[in-house]
């Protein structure tokens, strides 16, 4: 079902040098729930030797590089969704900053996940999933490299522990499992304290009086969402990746600021960006 929602364009940066169908789909499919355009953007970054400036054989072959992938891409996507008004751009610019920038007008941003250790991650000038989740002023998706296939009723998990972040996850989450028609499944992570005043008994039944207040009057707003919502005991992101494993997508709140970018992502983000298999989506407040 396609829905018009007031949000913007979906915007998915394409990478000239690796496989780029599988989150192409994700944007092309989600632009057409949401009844948005969709954009294809390309950026790509400046050289320079001693005497010229974005003028260099390696700077103008990118850019030929990516004109080229931008057309295969934006013929893939049409047709895949002839009904999806799409367009792309290429940019003159550093991947990251550039898909920073269009998200202060975007519904959107999609990203391939390219799997970079941590020490990559923050060493690599292409490394773009850590800066734009962090600094992103819509909601972000990571799509895996790994098509994801389940036997299992559909379903989105969203991880909820009280705070703002987690209630902005938690609304996005049900616009979502509504647009796709799937359940929801709620998650609060309990990691018992390891020295306490009070029963770890007691303070496991007000984190589910949290999950309980956190969750309650959402299904009166999203009647045709099935949702469920259950406190599991763990590590944050190992639990919740683990309750993501077969779902469509995790969907979490940003948190964190100040700092580098993987601060400014929070902990549980950062980690689940690198454990889960499935598209992890992260909501900032704004």
């Amino acid at each position: 079902m396609t829905r018009t929602t007031d949000g913007g364009a979906i915007v998915i940066g394409v990478d000239p040098v690796r496989n780029w169908h599988l989150a192409l789909a994700w944007a092309a499919d989600e632009a057409h729930l949401r009844g948005a355009d969709l954009h294809l953007v390309v950026a790509v970054p400046p050289h320079h030797d001693a005497e010229h400036l974005d003028g260099t054989p390696r700077h103008l072959a990118q850019r030929q590089a990516g004109t080229e992938v931008l057309r295969t891409a934006l013929a893939w996507a049409q047709a895949r969704q002839p009904g999806v008004k799409a367009a792309s751009v290429l940019f003159d610019g550093f991947p990251a900053g550039v898909l920073s920038g269009l998200s202060y007008e975007a519904g959107m941003v999609v990203l391939g996940s390219r799997h970079l250790s941590r020490t990559e991650e923050f060493l690599s000038a292409g490394s773009l999933v850590v800066p734009v989740t962090a600094k992103a002023r819509c909601p972000v998706v990571v799509v895996g490299d790994a098509e994801h296939v389940t036997q299992e009723t559909p379903y989105l998990t969203v991880g909820v522990d009280g705070s703002e972040s987690s209630r902005a996850a938690l609304a996005w989450a049900f616009e979502e499992a509504d647009l796709r028609r799937c359940a929801l499944r709620a998650i609060a992570v309990w990691q018992p304290p390891v020295f306490s005043l009070h029963g770890g008994d007691a303070l496991f039944h007000a984190e589910r009086r949290l999950l309980s207040e956190a969750t309650a009057g959402w299904s009166q707003k999203y009647p045709d969402v099935r949702l469920t919502h259950e406190v599991l005991t763990g590590s944050p992101v190992e639990t919740l990746a683990e309750a993501a494993e077969h779902a469509l997508a995790v969907v979490v709140g940003r948190r964190g600021g100040g700092g580098y970018s993987g601060m400014r992502v929070g902990s549980v983000v950062h980690g689940l960006l690198h454990r889960a298999h499935c598209p992890v989506i992260t909501v900032p407040v704004v």
